[in-house]
């Protein structure tokens, strides 16, 4: 396990820099200039003094400097949008909310899915199979924007019950998390149904049952258990889907965090800020991926001992 983490860690930096690399090509290569976004146009001697200050002359100086700055000080460099802020300073402000968020969303997802994907497996054939089915199709075809709107239209507009926007009280947070919540949820459902179907059959379980076992210890004890492996394979990824938050749903509910000025910086070409951006997301990712595989061995540890035997 020491030797397969070590190896893990070793690629970080490789990865990191090949998402860097694409992320830039894609960046430099789009039209437009961050420099052009203004009320009025720039003189050429004011543009000029930009580059210079932002070390974006060229591609071949932004793609050399910025890196190093990176690498060596943790610095992402001033926001090209932002006048007064460095990407560090956005990050800061807005990373701690979209991780709030994130957390909520993953926490619902995690708990309703788990639950309609159990109960769809005890049930098969029935309704509420019937019914969690539909809903996760509901959740994976609808994209998070499409739900976003639905949950202000009926929870702020119709019933009143919820506002549809802001940041700062704990009722602002359940539309947002809902939404951002309800295609993970889908997922774990389906993965939770289809697991629990092919456990509920082994040996064991028949055996358990035959013991005279309570049901509810027999599924949620024993079949749950291992049935929720793939389940959490999946959490990686969904985790820093929803940590770093929803581009959409945040710029939908008018929420400060990430999202919100990862868009405002496509939108004005902020190059800075996009490359910091999309390589906190790379960063997260790939340490939630390598946090579920060291877990592995504590969901199941029969994973470790066939590693081992190999």
């Amino acid at each position: 396990m020491a030797r397969f983490i070590a190896w893990r860690i070793a690629q970080l930096p490789v990865i990191l820099a090949v998402v860097y690399l694409i992320t830039f090509g894609l960046v430099w290569v789009a039209p437009g200039s961050p420099y052009e976004n203004n009320d009025r146009a720039l003189s050429e001697a004011a543009k000029n003094d930009l580059k210079l200050r932002f070390h974006a002359q060229s591609w071949e100086q932004f793609l050399t400097y910025y890196p190093w700055q990176i690498v060596r000080h943790g610095d992402f460099g001033p926001s090209l949008s932002y006048e007064g802020w460095s990407v560090n300073d956005i990050l800061r402000s807005s990373l701690p909310v979209s991780m709030a968020l994130g957390l909520v969303a993953v926490f619902i997802a995690l708990i309703g899915g788990s639950a309609a994907g159990v109960t769809a497996a005890v049930r098969r054939g029935g309704l509420l199979d019937v019914l969690s089915l539909g809903m996760a199709l509901v959740g994976v075809s609808l994209p998070a924007f499409v739900v976003a709107g639905l949950l202000i239209v009926i929870f702020s507009d119709w019933l009143h019950w919820l506002p549809g926007g802001g940041w700062g009280e704990l009722r602002q947070i359940v539309l947002p998390a809902l939404a951002l919540a309800m295609m993970p949820m889908a997922y774990i459902a389906r993965l939770t149904r289809s697991s629990m179907l092919d456990t509920l059959g082994n040996d064991y379980i028949r055996t358990a049952r035959a013991k005279g076992l309570p049901r509810w210890t027999v599924v949620w004890k024993h079949a749950f258990r291992n049935a929720f492996l793939p389940v959490f394979t999946y959490l990686g990824p969904a985790t820093a889907y929803a940590m770093t938050g929803s581009f959409v749903v945040e710029t939908v509910f008018n929420i400060p965090g990430l999202g919100q000025h990862f868009v405002n910086g496509v939108k004005n070409r902020d190059q800075t800020l996009i490359l910091g951006t999309v390589l906190v997301y790379a960063a997260f990712l790939l340490t939630l991926n390598l946090l579920v595989d060291i877990g592995y061995a504590v969901v199941d540890p029969r994973i470790e001992v066939e590693a081992r035997q190999q």
